[in-house]
C-alpha cells in the first residue's frame, strides 16, 4: 500500500467519502496554539526551513535527544542547515512515532515534496523548501491562508502589550487572530525574583501597582478588559493539578504580599493561592462569556541538569501522575455553587485520566448551552493516532461526540496545520468503520453534520467566533 496517499488512515469507503467530501474542505479554527503574533503581524518570511520548522518545535527536539543527537545540533549555536541535516538523519528512526507521519504530511502539504526525508534526500529537500520559502507565498500569513485557517488563538501573558495583535487588526490579514489570557506567571510564588520581574511588567501594562493584593486584582481586571477589546475569547492555564484546598481573600492577600515582598511561598501556600487565582479569573471569564481552558497534568522540568542548561519549554517535560479528581471537582463545584461556572474545556495529559475527564463534564452541564463543559482534544503526549482514537472513543462512550470542539495544534510551528488533517482522517475513519460494521446508520446528513460540527462549527459556537462572510 502506498505511504501517506489519499487513503492514509482511511480504512473503509465510508471513511474515505466522509473525509474527502466533508472534512477535508472545512476551515481550521485553531483556538489554542503558541504561534508568534509578531510573526503574523509582520507577515514573516522565514529565513530557511529550520526557522519555520525546527526553531521552536520541542517535539522534534525531544526525538533528536532520544536518538543521541548532541544538544549543539538541537538548540545550540550550530548553523541552521546542520541542525536540519541532524533532524533528517533522525527521521528514519522515528518510524511508528507520530513525528514520522507529521513530517511527511508537512512536507507534502506545504511544499509538495513527496520524498521521504533521510540523509540521502536532505540536501535536495532543504534547497527546494528554501527556494519556495524565499520566493513563494509561504509567509506566516500565506501559510494560514493556504491551510484555510479561519481563527488563530495565540497564548499571551497578561503583562504582554498586545501591540502585535493591534497591528494584525489594522492589517489586511484574512485570518482572525485573537489573544488568549494566560496568567500562569502569577503562580511563581516560590520564585520571588521571577515573580517580582513579572509584577513590574504587569504593573506597567495595567498602569497600576500589582505588588499589593488589591493592586493585583485591579491589574488583572484591566488586562482582562484590554484582552477583550483585542478580541480575546478565552483564558488558558497550565497546571500540574488543581489543588484540593481552599483559600479566603484574607489568606490570598497575605500569601501574595509576602511573595511580592521577596519571601518564597511554601508549597501549601502556593496551592492555596493557585485555587484563589483560578476562581478569580474564572469569575471574570463567566461575566464575559469566555472559555476557561485547563491544561492539567504535566510534570515540568524533571531533569535539573537540562532545566538549568536549557530553561523551560525545551522538550524536557513529561507526563505527571498527580491525582486530578478531587481538586478539579472542588473547583468546578465551588463555581457552580456561586452560579459562576462558565464555558470550560478540560485537557488531561495522562491517558490514565481519560475516563475521569470524559465523564466529569456531564455533571456540570447547564441544559442551555450545548457542550458548555468539554473534554478537550488529545493533547501533547496524547495527540498521536492512538491518543486521538482513545479520546474520541471514550468521549463517545461517556459524553456527546457531536458537541466536541475538535482539534487544536498547540504548536509553535506554522507548518503544524496538517495535524488537523491527521485528526480529521482519524475521526472519519472511526465513524466510517462504524457505518461499515452496522454500528451506525448510513444517514449521510447526520454523519455530514457530525463531521462538520466537530471540525469547525462547534468551536466557533463555544468561543463565540463569528462566521466569516
Amino acid at each position: 500500500m502506498p505511504f501517506c496517499d489519499d487513503s492514509f488512515l482511511l480504512s473503509t469507503d465510508a471513511a474515505s467519502d466522509l473525509y474527502h467530501r466533508v472534512a477535508a474542505g472545512q476551515p481550521i479554527v485553531d483556538y489554542h496554539c503558541h504561534l508568534s503574533p509578531r510573526d503574523i503581524a509582520e507577515d514573516r518570511r522565514f529565513e530557511n526551513l529550520h526557522a519555520v520548522w525546527l526553531e521552536g518545535d520541542h517535539y522534534k527536539w525531544r526525538a533528536m535527544r532520544a536518538d543521541g543527537v548532541a544538544e549543539e545540533l538541537i538548540t545550540g549555536g550550530t548553523a541552521p542547515r546542520d541542525k536540519f541535516l541532524a533532524w533528517a538523519a533522525t527521521v528514519p528512526n522515528t518510524l511508528r512515532n507520530p513525528l514520522f507521519h507529521w513530517t511527511h504530511l508537512e512536507l507534502r502539504r506545504h511544499f509538495g515534496i513527496d520524498d521521504l526525508l533521510e540523509p540521502a534526500s536532505a540536501v535536495r529537500i532543504w534547497d527546494e523548501a528554501n527556494r519556495q520559502l524565499a520566493t513563494g507565498d509561504l509567509t506566516a500569513r500565506g501559510i494560514l491562508a493556504r491551510m484555510q485557517v479561519e481563527v488563530v488563538g495565540t497564548t499571551d501573558d497578561p503583562a504582554d502589550s498586545l501591540e502585535w495583535h493591534e497591528a494584525i487588526a489594522r492589517s489586511d490579514c484574512h485570518t482572525r487572530v485573537v489573544p488568549t489570557f494566560r496568567p500562569d506567571a502569577a503562580l511563581k510564588l516560590h520564585l520571588p525574583d521571577v515573580l517580582g520581574r513579572w509584577i513590574r511588567r504587569l504593573s506597567d501594562a495595567a498602569g497600576t501597582g500589582a505588588d499589593t493584593f488589591a493592586g493585583l486584582q485591579t491589574a488583572l481586571e484591566r488586562r482582562h478588559d484590554a484582552f477583550a477589546a483585542a478580541g480575546c475569547r478565552a483564558t488558558d492555564h497550565g497546571l500540574e493539578y488543581l489543588p484540593d484546598t481552599d483559600c479566603t481573600d484574607g489568606e490570598a492577600r497575605t500569601i501574595w504580599e509576602r511573595a511580592s515582598a521577596g519571601t518564597a511561598a511554601s508549597r501549601a501556600d502556593a496551592e492555596k493561592f493557585t485555587l484563589w487565582l483560578m476562581r478569580f479569573v474564572a469569575r471574570l471569564n463567566h461575566a464575559k462569556g469566555w472559555v476557561t481552558q485547563l491544561h492539567l497534568g504535566p510534570f515540568r522540568d524533571p531533569n535539573p541538569l537540562l532545566a538549568a542548561r536549557l530553561g523551560a519549554d525545551a522538550g524536557c517535560d513529561t507526563i505527571g501522575d498527580a491525582r486530578q479528581g478531587p481538586g478539579l471537582v472542588r473547583f468546578l463545584a465551588g463555581l457552580a455553587r456561586d452560579n459562576a461556572l462558565g464555558r470550560t474545556i478540560l485537557y488531561n495529559i495522562n491517558p490514565a485520566d481519560n475516563a475521569l475527564f470524559a465523564a466529569l463534564p456531564g455533571s456540570f452541564q447547564d441544559g442551555i448551552t450545548p457542550g458548555r463543559i468539554q473534554w478537550g482534544s488529545g493533547w501533547w503526549f496524547m495527540d498521536q493516532e492512538r491518543g486521538m482514537r482513545d479520546q474520541i472513543n471514550m468521549l463517545s462512550d461517556l459524553g456527546l461526540l457531536s458537541r466536541f470542539v475538535g482539534m487544536v495544534t498547540d504548536s509553535r510551528s506554522f507548518l503544524s496545520y496538517p495535524r488537523h488533517e491527521y485528526f480529521r482522517r482519524i475521526l472519519c475513519d472511526l465513524i466510517g468503520t462504524d457505518v461499515t460494521s452496522g454500528r451506525l446508520p448510513d444517514r449521510r446528513e447526520w454523519l455530514d453534520r457530525l463531521v462538520t460540527d466537530v471540525c469547525a462549527v462547534n468551536a466557533r459556537s463555544l468561543f463565540g467566533f463569528p462566521v466569516p462572510t
